[in-house]
């Protein structure tokens, strides 16, 4: 599966631990976050970048790290068809694929360790979306938002 990754400067050292640790699951990590850890980034270019291409890419998924999360989530979800969610544990990352059918997991890069994100993302790839008609309903209706 093609994984977009992107990160502020917050999450840059994570984004380059996952880029590796997708590869290592024979998964393709794309990052398309900064080439440095730049304090001065912003995190609105990155999460364009990957809703972007998680939008453009069929059955692709995207990957999101800033230091609480909240900001790249916020900036991902404003794209239709994306469905992002800040995670902090291995519980919410199931819920979050099997009930949502998410397509961007958002890191809080101050919140979680290195061990921790592995094991998020994990279950987040592991997990497939349950396609229940109540879960399918109200991601129509996500889609109908404005």
């Amino acid at each position: 599966m093609k994984i977009y990754i992107g990160a502020d400067h917050n999450g840059y050292q994570y984004k380059e631990l996952l880029v590796d640790y997708l590869e290592d699951l024979h998964h393709v990590g794309i990052d398309l976050g900064n080439e440095t850890a730049d304090k001065h980034d912003d995190f609105p270019l990155f999460a364009a970048r990957v809703a972007l291409a998680v939008l453009a890419e069929k059955d692709s998924r995207g990957i999101l790290l800033c230091g609480s999360g909240q900001g790249v989530c916020i900036a991902a979800n404003r794209y239709k068809g994306i469905r992002a969610g800040v995670i902090w544990n291995t519980q919410e990352a199931k819920a979050i694929r099997n009930d949502d059918d998410s397509n961007i997991l958002c890191l809080p890069a101050r919140s979680i360790d290195a061990k921790m994100a592995k094991q998020i993302v994990d279950t987040w790839l592991e997990t497939p979306f349950a396609g229940a008609s109540r879960f399918k309903r109200r991601i129509k209706q996500l889609d109908e938002l404005n």
